[in-house]
């Protein structure tokens, strides 16, 4: 089950990035969006995943990072009360299922039922580094091409308060998803293992 479930994430991140590059006709600044780069780490991570053992606090990385994309882009970005909210004519394509909502619940998926991975809690905040990272690159590609890829860090709207409230609220927000993800990974390790062990009792022979 994790090499399907690996692969399916990798086959649906993969297809997604193609369906928007065949979508935007191969405009090669996607690849600034936290979005594309996320699926693109999720990808690899989970191709790797599937020819050999990768550690879990990479692919709980990998996880994480899709989660946000899935999070925010629904959240914020396809929100109508959000004041982030974006107009979106590729809200019903192929690429954008593909990219915020299928690839995130497959690597949730994988990560909390499948893989039931345990690690260490202080691994939540060691993830918010490529998150940090894509805050950096950014704001300075945005301050000599004068535009930036999400609304809620454009300097130009925002100013410098506005984008660090914001940025510091992420921030937090994402430190807690990762928590949660290994808290929840945790909970649902002990009920699921206790499941199966129950089950090997009641039925020792496998029959």
């Amino acid at each position: 089950m994790r090499v399907v479930f690996r692969a399916l994430t990798a086959l649906s991140a993969v297809s997604g990035i193609v369906a928007l590059m065949v979508w935007n006709h191969g405009d090669l600044t996607s690849f600034v969006y936290f979005t594309v780069q996320s699926a693109l780490i999720i990808a690899a991570v989970s191709v790797v995943a599937v020819l050999r053992e990768v550690p879990a606090w990479i692919r709980g990385a990998a996880t994480l990072y899709s989660c946000i994309t899935g999070i925010v882009y629904h959240a914020l970005l396809a929100n109508p009360s959000s004041p982030f909210y974006q107009v979106d004519e590729g809200a019903h394509a192929l690429h954008n299922l593909l990219l915020h909502t299928v690839t995130p619940i497959l690597a949730a998926v994988t990560w909390l039922i499948i893989e039931r991975e345990r690690v260490r809690w202080w691994y939540a905040a060691a993830w918010l580094a490529y998150p940090l990272a894509y805050l950096v690159f950014a704001l300075v590609r945005g301050a000599f091409v004068h535009e930036y890829p999400y609304p809620f860090i454009d300097l130009n709207k925002l100013g410098a308060l506005g984008v660090t409230e914001t940025s510091l609220g992420f921030t937090v927000a994402f430190f807690l998803l990762g928590l949660l993800l290994i808290g929840v990974g945790v909970g649902l390790r002990r009920v699921l293992t206790r499941s199966d062990q129950d089950a090997r009792v009641e039925d020792p022979a496998g029959v």
